[in-house]
Order: C-alpha cells, then sequence, then structure tokens
C-alpha cells in the first residue's frame, strides 16, 4: 500500500470520513477565478467521451451521454457505453443541473435517490464543499443503502483532452460506499472531475478506489477495484444552444 493510500485510510478511520482525494493525478490548480453558474442544457447536447478502467490490460469504450428530453418533471440524459465486452445503456434524471434523482455513482450501476444527490452544487467556487449521507435503492443489487459523499470544488486549471483544451474546475469527491458484505469492508472512492463550463460538463474524469477483505484482525488485504478515466473527445450543443 502506498503511504497516500495509508494516510488515506487513516483519515477515514480517524474523522469518519470517505477516502480523501489527494492523491489523484491531472493539472496543476490554483484556487482564484470566477464561480459557475447552473448551465442552461438544451434537448440534443451531447458529449462523447474516450473512457478505460483496469491495470495491465484495461477495458476500453466509448461513452456517450445526451439530453434527451427537458420537461417540468426535470432534465433526462441517456447514458451509453460501448466497447470491446461493453456495451451498457441507462438513463439519468435530474430533478436540476447538478441535481440527480436517478443515476449512477460508481460504475454503468442505476440508483434512485430519496432525496436528489448533489453532484454539483451550483454556483460551483473554488473552496467550497458539500457532504452527506445518500440514501438510494440500488437497481442493479436490488437493495436499498446509504453512502457518504463528499464533494470538495479544488480550484481553476487548463485541462487538454481530444476535443480541445479547456478551463475547467476541479472538483475532488469521496465516497464510501454501501457495498459492505461479511467478507469485505466497504468500497472507498477516491475521484477527480474537471468541470468546463464551456461544455456544460464534465472534459476529465479519473477514479481510483479499492476496498479491504475482512481477514484476521492483524492484517487486511486491499483489493484495488477501479482505475479507470474519461476525456472528452466531442461536445455538440443543442438546438439553440449558443
Amino acid at each position: 500500500m502506498t503511504r497516500c493510500s495509508r494516510l488515506a485510510r487513516t483519515l477515514c478511520v480517524v474523522l469518519g470520513l470517505p477516502l480523501l482525494t489527494g492523491c489523484a493525478l491531472g493539472p496543476a490548480v490554483t484556487r482564484d477565478g470566477p464561480a459557475v453558474a447552473a448551465p442552461t442544457y438544451r434537448v440534443g447536447d451531447r458529449w462523447v467521451y474516450k473512457a478505460q478502467d483496469g491495470f495491465l490490460a484495461p477495458v476500453v469504450w466509448e461513452e456517450v451521454r445526451e439530453v434527451t428530453a427537458i420537461g417540468a418533471n426535470g432534465i433526462t440524459i441517456r447514458v451509453t457505453q460501448r466497447g470491446p465486452g461493453v456495451d451498457n445503456q441507462r438513463t439519468e434524471e435530474l430533478t436540476a443541473p447538478g441535481l440527480v434523482k436517478t443515476g449512477a455513482v460508481f460504475d454503468a450501476e442505476t440508483r434512485d435517490f430519496a432525496t436528489p444527490l448533489v453532484r454539483y452544487q451550483f454556483p460551483l467556487k473554488p473552496g467550497e464543499s458539500w457532504r452527506g449521507f445518500v440514501t438510494n435503492f440500488n437497481r442493479t443489487t436490488r437493495k436499498d443503502g446509504q453512502f457518504s459523499h463528499w464533494v470538495s470544488v479544488q480550484g481553476w486549471g487548463q485541462v487538454t483532452t481530444p476535443a480541445g483544451t479547456f478551463d475547467a474546475l476541479r472538483l475532488n469527491i469521496s465516497m464510501q460506499l454501501d457495498d459492505e458484505e461479511f467478507w469485505r469492508w466497504p468500497t472507498q472512492c477516491s475521484y477527480a472531475v474537471w468541470y468546463a463550463p464551456a461544455v456544460r460538463g464534465i472534459v476529465l474524469e479519473e477514479k481510483q478506489s479499492f476496498y479491504y477483505e475482512k481477514t484476521d484482525s492483524r492484517s487486511h488485504m486491499m483489493i484495488r477495484s477501479q482505475n479507470g478515466s474519461m476525456q472528452l473527445t466531442s461536445f455538440t450543443p443543442g438546438a439553440g444552444a449558443n
């Protein structure tokens, strides 16, 4: 285990908080810069990403997110993942920009949230943070649960992706999931997300997660369960958008 992982786990135990995200990679940031207002989505807004997850031989896929409906009940986004060995499609529902009624937090699962998950607390301001325990129903496991969710807005940086170079805000996301079993402890997630106002969404995301097996009291085996990244390859605004 790295020194960074040991420190993060110690802080989780001492403070009762999910894994801290100080170990994520990415461009340098500064806390200086303006706040970011909530975006105005348009039907047809379409983001395409190059994604991968794994270690020695990572799984790769193309991920497409598209706004398919906007109405009194909120915003509907279709998420499609296609690649060698990957074939998923799901729907996310937002009550408002940044507030998720139905969606995923870890992989390609679909969760229904009792109270909308605050994915982005607009306006996004460098130095601010929010946290809470999120009650949800996981449609994949068919289980009710509650996980911890902590987001901190680190500051501005310049991110280069296949879609271009963007001024973006980095958000660190820490979660302790609700997937503990008799043989393992809950998954700890450490994500870095770069949100760019120019595309009304993320341009880069980096994901790391792990859990510990429940062995004897003297040693616990750490299992790394996620080593992923996602980069924007194109953004197409919907009809009527600037």
